[in-house]
């Protein structure tokens, strides 16, 4: 079955990728930032995963392509961001780390989005000619520009409950 050219693997891709998309913006909205040891954030991850790994049985030339690359860069953000959320929880410099990898990977995760989104839909007259068209390369400048700023705002929120973390801890005798 073909809907709008995706093949059942492209609908179960898609669906789970919207899953996962839908679910880091609750995260964000609800916490300031996509956190694993939350119901979105679990949600996030694993649906980034699947759909990353679906993506690789994807492919309008055949083959291994750089969209393929591009799947299996943001799979391994994803899980880098799992095994520093597993490390010892608390405020420590690895949470830095571990939120921008997560915020990395969804920013990563709409570039795809956009282009085929914006490449398909309305279906019959898409809004967008190709991945070169100016309104998809706006829209991701925006998109980088949130990511910029979330990211700067999550530094910001991190290093206050590092800093809060560190003047309520108590000397050892």
């Amino acid at each position: 079955m073909i809907i709008m050219g995706l093949s059942n693997v492209g609908i179960f891709h898609t669906v789970i990728g919207i899953v996962a998309l839908i679910a880091g913006l609750i995260g964000y909205a609800r916490h300031g930032k996509i956190d694993l040891r939350q119901a979105t954030g679990r949600i996030y991850g694993y649906g980034t995963l699947v759909a990353s790994f679906t993506a690789l049985g994807l492919s309008k030339q055949g083959g291994f392509n750089p969209g393929h690359l591009f799947a299996i860069f943001i799979a391994v953000l994803v899980v880098a961001a799992y095994l520093l959320s597993a490390m010892k929880r608390g405020t420590n410099r690895w949470r830095f780390v571990e939120n921008f990898l997560l915020t990395f990977s969804f920013f990563l995760s709409w570039i795809p989005t956009v282009n085929e989104t914006l490449t398909r839909v309305p279906v019959g007259h898409p809004l967008a000619d190709g991945p070169a068209d100016p309104l998809i390369g706006k829209t991701l400048l925006a998109l980088l520009l949130l990511f910029v700023l979330g990211s700067i705002h999550q530094f910001r929120a991190q290093w206050k409950l590092n800093k809060a973390a560190k003047n309520t801890v108590t000397p050892k005798p």
